[in-house]
């Protein structure tokens, strides 16, 4: 008994002390890092809207892996499972949900109307802990990067670290 309260705590601690966690759906590819809120119990998510982190591979009553890191040096602290629920808009468990949700989100375009177009065009999702610990793996976990329409930077100019060094040179004088 002691050893399963000491797991739901880990689990709560080290969830609500990361700023993102790593979600894998049943039947997805690879896990997405998610930033959530932990609210009574469950970590809970927002996603799948316009300008929103993508909830792929996670469906209402079925199950995720989560893997939680620190942030201090990014080491994987917990891995667990977690039943999903999503969580119908207008709600009383919805509203409370993203009233937790609204103070985490950075950088939202529309400010005071978020929450209108997350019941709109969103889903909100939490995450349950279903009791245990996930064995940490061994080995290698490297896995190729995701697919995305981002590129990267060109080489640059052959010149350029020549006047960086030159204008330095300038301001020392």
């Amino acid at each position: 008994m002691t050893s399963e309260l000491l797991d739901q705590a880990l689990v709560e601690e080290a969830t609500k002390k990361s700023g993102l966690i790593w979600v894998k759906g049943a039947g997805a590819p690879a896990a997405r890092a998610l930033w959530h809120a932990w609210h009574e119990g469950a970590a809970c998510v927002v996603g799948d809207g316009p300008g929103e982190q993508s909830l792929a591979g996670l469906t209402d009553g079925g199950t995720a892996e989560v893997v939680v890191r620190g942030k201090d040096k990014g080491g994987r602290l917990v891995d667990w499972t977690a039943t999903v629920s999503e969580l119908a808009p207008g709600s009383p468990e919805w509203e409370a949900t993203v009233a937790e949700l609204k103070g985490k989100r950075l950088n939202a375009s529309d400010g005071e109307a978020m929450t209108g177009r997350w019941a709109r065009e969103c889903r909100v999702l939490r995450l349950v802990p279903t009791g245990g610990l996930l064995p940490l793996p061994d080995g290698s976990l490297a896995e190729p990067p995701m697919p995305t329409p981002a590129t990267t930077r060109q080489p640059i100019p052959a010149g350029l670290p020549r006047l960086l060094l030159k204008r330095r040179g300038r301001k020392r004088a």
